[in-house]
């Protein structure tokens, strides 16, 4: 029984895991888009996350702890100098994950992760317009008078002429 076991294998022993991880997390940040199976960018996506809010903090010791996890010290600079001020006024969803189907060779459901590029909050956009708010009510179009002045002035002058 998998009582209490959080977290996901993906068919690898802790060290191949937390290096694999390691590495996803950096070229995420370098490539700002990377591709990789649903599983892996499902696992990925919390670390990649926390990361960001260790750029957001911006304070030594979360330097220090992002270096402690990202492989290339180039990239944990460009994390605090550039992509940090991308996200400051969002608090959460950093990181999207979308899916595109599976891989030719074994069928393994595919997935691109990808660093938001707007900087709104975390509120979700609906796809229906006018969704969750109350619709005022419509006014009926008023009937334009000028039309109607207009006829009967067309249909007094052609009953003076006959």
């Amino acid at each position: 029984m998998r009582h209490r076991k959080a977290g996901r294998k993906l068919g690898r022993d802790a060290s191949h895991r937390r290096a694999m991880l390691r590495n996803m997390v950096t070229s995420l940040f370098r490539h700002e888009e990377i591709a990789t199976t649903h599983a892996k960018a499902k696992t990925a996506r919390p670390i990649a996350e926390k990361m960001i809010t260790l750029a957001k903090r911006g304070d030594l010791h979360a330097r220090r702890q992002a270096l402690s996890y990202i492989m290339d010290k180039s990239v944990a600079h460009t994390l605090f100098d550039e992509i940090k001020d991308r996200f400051q006024d969002r608090q959460g969803g950093y990181v999207r994950i979308l899916q595109i189907g599976p891989r030719k060779g074994d069928n393994a459901p595919l997935a691109i992760m990808k660093l938001v590029t707007e900087g709104k909050g975390p509120a979700k956009a609906s796809k229906k317009p006018g969704k969750g708010k109350k619709k005022s009510p419509e006014k009926a179009p008023e009937k334009k008078a000028v039309p109607q002045e207009k006829e009967l002035k067309d249909s007094q002058q052609k009953g003076e002429t006959t």
